[in-house]
């Protein structure tokens, strides 16, 4: 009996055991849901962040300041950093005498509200307080309008930049510019719409609001505020150097002596997107570890359903025996009807983990795939499955005596 003889009675045993055959295939399913699932997730989340946190692009870096103001030293003491202030960002940005652009920009606040008439957005909006050369720096486009002026941040004056979500939900279709809005009490005319941009877990800039730096700092003061600094040019290649160049500069701007370790991090775009997938892979194989599991126990259940499977066909296992079928017969049509039914309930696994997949993928800013490597991962998972799972009542079906056999009641 060759292998299509032998599949094609694996499915005459599904027809015949039906709801058994679709417990089984559901158990297998899950298994696999569960594995291609969360490995879609984690593959559409890994391309949302490679995308999103390479938004100042490979020629960019910031200044800003040490851990995010302390750090954790040998004895657990947490080691304070002086911050940043708007002095020394714009000393250093006066000083620097290279080719690049250089902006001085802050993060004032992550949680206020917009208004405009009866709309208001959540309160989860970012403002961001910038000077003429962000947008370039941090690799923003315009869709409308324009941008921050150089007069703009000299006098203070109350206009915004405002991304597309903010846009939608404040003035829906209409268009926004020259238009005014109410940010905390403070009332800023519109004067530019950024291009969609998009991104993962809220780092995006579709939900944000851009002001002169000089007016973040009067309207939206917050204590210990410590200002960033972002450094564009134009050849790729000079990166290091000018990493160099930087270093040395701000640690004069900071008054650092010579034997003084930096109180200050330069961060590129590329550290931060490494960093966060190296967390990423802890993720991943923790995911895979929680799939094999579930898996594990599909598997153990599949067994459990063919040993019964093969108590219950003793007698037919006897009269094939009777008429001259070879114990290699007998087993090898159980081992395929184990990885046949594997392979049914894996089908519908892949469609359910795609779909769970791309959700929550999805749901929190990652971007739609269909990771092939990991269908056909699935596929094999079920093929070693099937065979893990039917040899033992496989081989318990080929030695069956099939006088015995045929006696059994």
């Amino acid at each position: 009996m060759n292998i299509f003889q032998n599949i094609k009675e694996a499915f005459v045993s599904i027809r015949t055991n039906i709801t058994r055959t679709v417990i089984t295939c559901l158990i297998i399913s899950f298994g696999i849901m569960a594995l291609v699932g969360i490995l879609t997730a984690i593959d559409g989340i890994e391309t949302s962040l490679v995308k999103n946190f390479s938004f100042m692009g490979a020629n960019s870096f910031n200044i800003q300041n040490k851990s995010s103001g302390f750090m954790l030293g040998r004895k657990k003491k947490r080691v304070y950093y002086e911050s940043i202030s708007y002095k020394q960002a714009c000393e250093f940005k006066s000083r620097f005498d290279q080719n690049a652009v250089i902006s001085v920009n802050s993060s004032n606040t992550w949680t206020a509200t917009a208004k405009y008439r009866s709309n208001k957005t959540n309160p989860n909006t970012p403002i961001l307080g910038i000077d003429e050369a962000y947008l370039r720096v941090a690799g923003y486009e315009l869709f409308s309008g324009r941008n921050i002026a150089v007069s703009d941040v000299e006098r203070a004056l109350p206009v915004a930049i405002i991304g597309q979500e903010i846009k939608e939900t404040l003035f829906g279709n209409r268009n926004c510019i020259n238009q005014f809005i109410r940010v905390g009490g403070v009332k800023l005319k519109v004067v530019g719409l950024l291009s969609k941009k998009g991104g993962a877990f809220d780092f995006g800039g579709d939900r944000v609001i851009l002001v002169p730096v000089s007016l973040a700092r009067v309207k939206f003061s917050v204590s210990n505020l410590s200002y960033n600094i972002g450094v564009a040019i134009d050849d790729v290649n000079g990166i290091e150097g000018m990493v160099d160049y930087s270093t040395i500069l701000f640690r004069q701007v900071r008054r650092l002596k010579v034997k003084e370790e930096e109180n200050f991090s330069i961060i590129k775009s590329d550290s931060i997107s490494k960093s966060l997938l190296e967390n990423l892979s802890l993720i991943l194989l923790g995911a895979v570890f929680i799939a094999l599991i579930t898996l594990l126990g599909a598997a153990i259940a599949l067994m459990n359903i063919m040993l019964v499977t093969v108590t219950e066909r003793t007698k037919e296992i006897g009269t094939r025996k009777a008429i001259g079928a070879k114990s290699s017969t007998v087993l090898n049509q159980f081992v395929i009807e184990a990885i046949t039914i594997c392979q049914i309930g894996g089908f519908g696994g892949i469609i359910l983990g795609l779909v769970m997949g791309n959700l929550i993928s999805n749901y929190i800013g990652g971007t739609f795939i269909v990771p092939w490597r990991w269908i056909f991962l699935a596929i094999g998972v079920c093929s070693m499955v099937g065979l893990g799972a039917g040899i033992w009542p496989a081989r318990k079906a080929a030695r069956i005596n099939p006088i015995e056999a045929l006696r059994h009641e």
